[in-house]
């Protein structure tokens, strides 16, 4: 007994400070400089010029960097705080206010977990590269360490560079390796985002320069601010346009059908599991969270905006021929979601909007690394060109058919749930008459009534539809080979775990949603002209106004420290 009596407060003593290392080391940092300096020892690796060599230290290196990033989440994130944990912070040029300031919440931390795993999946994907291999795979590493810090940086200015590192690589990658009309797709591409990204920039100096003295753009300070309504407004109008290119809201979407119609499959990949992403979390993270009242008065239309996104893309993709311009206008459509869920006041359509992004980033990941793998066999992307394709090649139909019933928010899989979250949490939220919710969850009901429609019918024609004699005799339609099963299957195993027990990504952000919504909640009550059409009219409690900022939530690290 006294020797257990001993031992017990030793472990608890060892225990605390091994979660005070895990919570200090700094996973964040590791995992966005450990790709890039990956990438620059690319081409001092042997090799004999079609990548065999290459590809497989890209795969370990991206490996590796995914392995950093669930040992951060294992190791130095805990789901229940809502606050920043795995925070890190190094004054970098204090004359410039930038700081490398990193971190991670609810609303980053899955996102960073996506993006090293669709990374991972895409360089495995990328395996039959053999045109320049070397510049192809570093260019995929250093886009993995430059999306990892968008989700993590916490200073905007920063945020702002980690923004524009992404653009380069992309850009390359759709020039060099896309197909016929690349250098069209590349250039459209780069246009609008690196044109739109200037507004982040405006906004980032505006905002960091606020009330004088020195400039400082962190998150933490920037929540703290008291911007007045008419900045705020300003701010938000420049940042949704920004970010909504890359998310993107019709109609600054023009520049995706046309820069997935060119990539190969492991860039349609990272467009559509994680660079339609960074839209929908800086979306939150700035105009929801840092301009609290511009977003209660944005909030609808972000919604309406959301409608014309499923209607519009939805009809354009049934009206597709080219397979991959189908897909993609899917992908816009359910993007939608994610602009009524962050348009929402309520914790279940918020959460819904972020699982729609996780969801999207594991169904838009498979769908498209089967469109490439299908152009592999059939060198063809017109659907009136395939047909009778079913017979030669039935596990690759399989593997078709899982996706796309994923994709069309079949029970049992992650996009049902995602999808029935927005739906309930908006028609439930009281912030808005509801007569205004009865409407808008009507026509968002129609695009989810045209995706099953029009992906199933994508399906009869190119495995069932009219045989293309010289398709069918002429062409080598080998079966889907196993590293092809392998990448679907590493991607269905989250889709449909999400969808049993959606629990199982939930619980990691709810806490930091919930602290979201109420603060957005609290803005809503401040503004004293809401929008009678669309917004309830709330009164103003003194509680209310005598609290215009929420506290900074305690880290991690000083809640193991006052343990």
């Amino acid at each position: 007994m006294l020797e257990f009596a001993i031992s017990a407060p030793l472990d608890t003593g060892a225990e605390l400070l091994s979660d005070q290392v895990s919570a200090n080391f700094p996973w964040l940092s590791l995992s966005i400089l450990f790709p890039i300096v990956g990438a620059f020892l690319v081409p001092f690796i042997p090799d004999e010029g079609e990548g065999k060599q290459v590809r497989w230290f890209a795969l370990g290196i991206a490996l590796v960097t995914f392995l950093i990033t669930v040992a951060a989440y294992l190791y130095g994130y805990d789901p229940s705080l809502s606050g920043l944990q795995l925070s890190e912070r190094v004054s970098w040029l204090p004359d410039l206010g930038l700081t490398w300031a990193v971190g991670a919440d609810g609303i980053s931390m899955p996102l960073i977990l996506l993006t090293s795993f669709i990374t991972a999946l895409a360089v495995l994907a990328a395996w039959p590269v053999t045109f320049k291999p070397k510049l192809f795979f570093f260019l995929i590493l250093a886009m993995d360490g430059g999306q990892i810090a968008v989700f993590a940086v916490q200073d905007m200015l920063l945020f702002f560079l980690a923004w524009e590192l992404e653009l380069l690589p992309v850009y390359l990658l759709l020039a060099i390796w896309g197909g016929k009309k690349r250098q069209y797709a590349a250039t459209k591409f780069i246009i609008y985002t690196a044109g739109s990204s200037l507004f982040i920039l405006l906004v980032a100096l505006a905002m960091g320069f606020f009330g004088g003295g020195t400039p400082n753009f962190e998150y933490t300070n920037l929540a703290q601010q008291s911007f007045g309504t008419g900045f705020q407004l300003l701010c938000y109008a420049g940042l949704l346009i920004a970010f909504g290119v890359k998310l993107p809201i019709v109609p600054l979407h023009t520049w995706l059908p046309d820069a997935h119609g060119e990539a190969t499959a492991p860039v349609h990949m990272l467009l559509a599991g994680i660079l339609l992403k960074m839209g929908g979390y800086a979306l939150m993270r700035f105009n929801a969270q840092l301009l609290p009242e511009a977003h209660a008065q944005f909030a609808p239309l972000l919604i309406v905006l959301g409608v014309v996104n499923i209607i519009y893309a939805a009809l354009t993709s049934f009206a597709q021929r080219n397979l991959k311009r189908k897909i993609a206008y899917s992908s816009i459509s359910h993007m939608g979601f994610v602009l009524i869920g962050i348009g929402s006041f309520s914790a279940l359509g918020t959460s819904g909007a972020m699982l729609q992004m996780i969801s999207h980033g594991l169904i838009g990941a498979s769908l498209f690394f089967l469109v490439g793998a299908t152009y592999d066999r059939t060198h063809t992307l017109q659907l009136e060109e395939m047909g009778g394709v079913g017979q030669k090649m039935r596990i690759m139909f399989a593997l078709w058919t899982v996706c796309a019933l994923a994709s069309l928010a079949l029970p049992g899989m992650s996009g049902f749930v995602s999808e029935l979250m927005v739906f309930v949490g908006f028609a439930t939220d009281e912030a808005y008459t509801l007569t205004f919710r009865i409407v808008i969850a009507g026509l968002a009901a129609i695009g989810v009534i045209l995706t099953p429609i029009y992906l199933l019918s994508m399906l009869r024609e190119i495995f069932f539809g009219k045989e293309n004699d010289q398709l069918v005799s002429h062409t080598n339609l080998v079966d889907a080979e196993p590293r092809e099963v392998y990448i679907i299957s590493c991607l269905l195993v989250p889709i449909i775990g999400i969808g049993l027990y959606p629990r199982l990504m939930t619980d990691s952000y709810t806490a930091s949603i919930q602290e979201l919504v109420k603060r957005d909640d609290l803005a809503l009550q401040r503004i004293k002209k809401p929008s009678a059409l669309m917004i309830r009219n709330t009164t103003m409690t003194p509680a209310v106004v005598s609290s215009p900022r929420l506290p900074i939530t305690q880290t991690r690290s000083e809640q193991l420290t006052r343990k």
